[in-house]
């Protein structure tokens, strides 16, 4: 398969050629995911009664999409990357994005265990931190990457890129998770 292919399975269009731009087109995505969780949220808090089946897809979304499949590529090749040309992981920004992925998986948690009381702040700091995470890595760590992974890195990054994917999800997932997504972006857009 060749990367353009999968990328366009993944939520990707064809044009992301870097590492940087696969994690971009990502992040877009995982943006419209948190608008739909943020709607949840202020029904929750407004009492609005949300389907447990909602909170549970958003939950599977962000666990599979967000984490297995764009964390797991940050973690597994970018991150390494970047430790290997000199940017620093503890007391670095590399430490400072796993630190947040770690504690983006715990409020996912916290908010699919279905608790009303729990799941209201856990979705409203699930929604802060990953956009302020997203701004971080899109305007901060992702030019630093641009700038010191030398592009035939950046193309091998591509490949594993690709591979962990297949791995991870494969095409027929990311489809489904697509759908899903449009689905609840519709039944929330009030």
């Amino acid at each position: 398969m060749s990367s353009s292919a999968s990328h366009s399975c993944c939520g990707h269009s064809p044009a992301a050629t870097t590492p940087t731009g696969v994690l971009r087109q990502e992040h877009e995505v995982i943006l419209r995911a948190l608008t739909v969780l943020e709607r949840v949220g202020r029904d929750l808090s407004q009492g609005k009664a949300v389907p447990a089946e909602t909170i549970a897809s958003l939950a599977n979304f962000f666990r599979t999409f967000a984490d297995r499949c764009h964390h797991a590529k940050e973690e597994a090749h970018l991150f390494p990357a970047l430790v290997e040309h000199g940017i620093p992981n503890e007391g670095g920004p590399i430490g400072v994005m796993l630190q947040e992925h770690e504690e983006g998986r715990a409020l996912v948690r916290t908010f699919a265990a279905g608790d009303p009381a729990t799941a209201i702040s856990a979705i409203r700091r699930f929604v802060l931190l990953l956009r302020e995470h997203i701004a971080k890595e899109n305007d901060v760590l992702f030019p630093m990457s641009d700038q010191v992974l030398p592009p035939a890195e950046q193309a091998a990054m591509m490949s594993k890129f690709d591979q962990a994917e297949m791995e991870i999800a494969g095409p027929e997932v990311h489809r489904q998770l697509l759908a899903e997504l449009e689905r609840l972006e519709i039944a929330t857009h009030k």
